[in-house]
């Protein structure tokens, strides 16, 4: 167990006698004990090794397609189209759609960071704002779909609209703790820099990815699409077939998200550990490590890394299923199949609960992972233990807060789906003349965006499960540490004295 168990715990009293420093957060100290020493681990080892070992075989099963794809697509692309407006391959995606995912990928990027600079600037009106602004979206859309004619669509949209209206009615007492804590983790923040190089660096490497990630895409479809005067299908690496396409393209995407949520949680582990840091230490006789955030990263690069590997692995294949009944959905619409858009759309929603649920119990098992250096296993009976007390609490929290998160990374991804839906109609390409590849590309760049603003707000996500865990463990350190504070979350949540009772 980490140096601040209960059994372990240091003095948290401080000499705070002056009122005014109170509610100041106390930057690191530069000269001080390690990460590893602040949080120690009794034994520690490396958990959950058979999926870290997993997640590098996808890695290199991803880098290998990429080498063969990129270079027929190199070796093609010319014949195919090199530009926008040159797009003379009627079969496949090209540089075409290259170009327009980069577009995608520098909005989806200046949004998500427009985002993150909101929630620092005005953190209550952040959560009501994405809420309120939500269910607006969704009574909308039921409305456009009914006058579309529409209509199983149409009464779904509604039918959550409405559930959405009535949790938030029901939750909106619960609204100013979400806000003190969102507003608590802002000002970490703004102490502790090192949470904004994470997102900065999370940001440039999801970027890159993605970038990487499209090229892929599309030089897949270049090299193995078995259409007539397909290019990509002469140059060495395989030839063409609807078989190969399919199963490479399954891998590619698979491969695609699995790195991605990996990416990202490791940027959830990395930002958990300094928000610890400053929970249990910022006021500690014993002082805080030296770079925390460096420290932090190693844990999640080693020790913990198969178990970020194990959870995203659980997510991955949720959202791969969530994908490809979109598709099929949209498919489904464009035949004009309307049991089967209902059918499909049920299916779709009814996974999309199921992700939601997946990543709100990752999300507080990666921030025991961080802070206590056990197995994902071990992590998710903990994560249990405290929705089982905890859990309304915390699923309220989340709702308030993962809601009005969720509403702006939706905003971006449709921002870019539309910007895609536009590019291709605009430019033309003659792949697309008969309007088939509209669905495919669209949701691609949905996607882009919605992974890139997940990761660039990862550590709002990761501030408040961790201060929530913190606070439910320990609330009586905040309260020697910050106790001018601690009233104003007393005041809005009385359960906050409610301690979490050992397993």
């Amino acid at each position: 167990m980490p140096i601040f168990n209960q059994q372990q715990a240091p003095n948290y009293y401080e000499n705070n006698n002056n009122n005014q420093n109170q509610n100041q957060f106390v930057q690191p100290n530069e000269y001080g004990h390690t990460f590893d020493e602040a949080f120690q681990v009794e034994k520690p080892k490396w958990n959950d090794i058979p999926f870290t070992l997993f997640f590098i075989a996808v890695c290199c099963g991803f880098v290998a397609v990429a080498a063969l794809t990129l270079r027929g697509y190199a070796q093609s692309y010319s014949q195919q189209g090199s530009g926008i407006y040159n797009s003379t391959s009627s079969f496949s995606l090209n540089t075409n759609t290259v170009i327009l995912f980069v577009f995608v990928v520098v909005v989806a990027l200046v949004i998500s960071s427009a985002t993150l600079m909101f929630a620092r600037l005005h953190p209550k009106g952040f959560i009501t704002t994405g809420i309120i602004v939500n269910i607006v979206m969704g009574l909308g859309t039921a409305i456009a779909y009914f006058v579309m004619h529409y209509y199983s669509a149409a009464v779904v949209f509604l039918v959550f609209t409405c559930i959405s209206a009535f949790c938030y009615w029901g939750m909106r007492s619960r609204i100013p703790f979400s806000a003190e804590v969102l507003v608590t983790v802002i000002d970490v923040m703004k102490s502790y820099k090192s949470t904004l190089v994470v997102s900065a660096i999370g940001l440039l490497v999801s970027g890159i990815f993605s970038l990487l990630f499209s090229a892929v895409v599309v030089a897949t479809y270049m090299k193995y699409d078995p259409k007539q005067g397909s290019e990509g299908c002469s140059v060495s690496g395989g030839g063409c077939s609807n078989a190969k396409l399919i199963g490479i393209l399954f891998f590619v995407f698979f491969a695609g998200y699995y790195i991605t949520e990996v990416i990202r949680n490791v940027i959830h582990v990395t930002i958990s550990g300094v928000y610890g840091t400053w929970y249990y230490l910022s006021r500690s006789d014993e002082g805080q490590p030296r770079w925390p955030a460096s420290g932090a990263f190693k844990r999640a690069m080693t020790y913990s890394f198969g178990s970020i590997c194990f959870g995203s692995l659980i997510v991955t294949f949720i959202d791969l299923l969530k994908q490809g009944l979109n598709l099929l959905r949209q498919n489904a619409a464009a035949a004009g199949e309307t049991c089967a858009q209902c059918g499909y759309l049920v299916l779709d929603i009814l996974l999309g609960i199921i992700e939601w649920l997946a990543r709100f119990f990752n999300q507080y098992a990666y921030s025991y992972i961080a802070l206590y250096g056990d197995g994902y296993i071990s992590a998710a009976k903990a994560t249990w233990h405290l929705m089982r007390q905890k859990g309304i609490d915390a699923l309220c929290n989340e709702c308030l807060v993962g809601t009005a998160l969720g509403f702006y990374a939706m905003f971006n991804a449709y921002v870019c789906a539309l910007l895609a839906f536009l590019y291709v109609r605009l430019t033309k390409p003659e792949y697309n003349s008969e309007g088939t590849f509209y669905a495919p590309v669209v949701a691609f760049s949905f996607v882009i965006a919605l992974q890139i603003s997940n990761i660039v707000t990862q550590p709002l996500r990761s501030g408040t499960s961790t201060f929530f865990i913190a606070l439910a463990r320990d609330p009586e350190i905040y309260q020697q540490s910050y106790p001018n504070r601690f009233n104003q979350i007393a005041s809005t949540y009385p359960n906050v004295f409610d301690k979490l009772r050992n397993r």
